[in-house]
């Protein structure tokens, strides 16, 4: 008899669950696939909003109120990253309340007390078509255009392939990518940009506005596993 009850259980309860286990993840495949993958995804929520509460209370600006994270910007990854290297991050935020970046000289600037680099480009915007994508393993981009527009490119991952081989001297690998998947944005004085290894990203793209020069900071943070 019980024999017979497991038998049973088996064919109307659990067997028809595992057939259709594999189509079910198969259709949930291909939404997510349609909805792209631009950034790192973290699924607990707990953290999502820790993260989001933190960002919130401007701890992380050390007097810098120049500009706000755009909203692209990973909060979970900005969060986690500023958490693990404060010395960098709190250093980073610091220089830039305490620095005139219109007018400083353009070039690389060290910043005091760290092994960063600040880069200050007076440069100008160009086609998509003469742009290339890019991602780093060890490091961060941090952007921000102080003057003018800037348009960034996120590339979809499931619809973009490495179209060479990872540069570890450069730290970084550039991409072949669908551009009907990819989202763009302008980049503002009053939005910075980080762009994490999980963020394959395209820079300097022109904009709709007509002026096509630029002043853009760009500072690399050392990613902490």
């Amino acid at each position: 008899m019980t024999r017979f009850i497991h038998t049973w259980l088996f064919h109307h309860t659990l067997k028809p669950l595992i057939l259709v286990l594999p189509t079910l993840y198969f259709t949930l495949s291909v939404e997510a696939q349609d909805k792209g993958y631009y950034t790192r995804y973290y699924s607990d929520k707990s953290l999502k909003k820790q993260a989001a509460e933190w960002c919130a209370t401007d701890q992380w600006r050390q007097g810098f109120t120049g500009a706000s994270p755009h909203r692209s910007v990973n909060l979970t990854e900005f969060y986690r990253q500023y958490q693990k290297n404060p010395t960098q991050w709190e250093a980073l935020f610091k220089w830039l309340a305490t620095t005139d970046l219109v007018n400083i000289p353009k070039g690389r600037h060290p910043i005091e007390g760290t092994t960063l680099t600040a880069s200050v480009e007076d440069s100008h915007n160009e086609p998509l078509e003469k742009r290339r994508s890019e991602s780093h393993s060890h490091h961060i981009d941090f952007q921000y255009v102080v003057k003018g527009t800037e348009r960034f490119g996120l590339i979809d991952h499931y619809t973009s392939t490495p179209d060479c081989k990872y540069d570890a001297r450069k730290d970084v690998i550039h991409y072949s990518y669908d551009k009907g998947r990819t989202q763009f944005y302008d980049s503002t004085p009053d939005r910075f940009f980080i762009f994490f290894p999980g963020d394959w990203h395209i820079a300097k793209v022109n904009n709709d506005s007509g002026n096509q020069d630029i002043r853009v900071i760009v500072i690399k943070v050392d990613y902490i596993d």
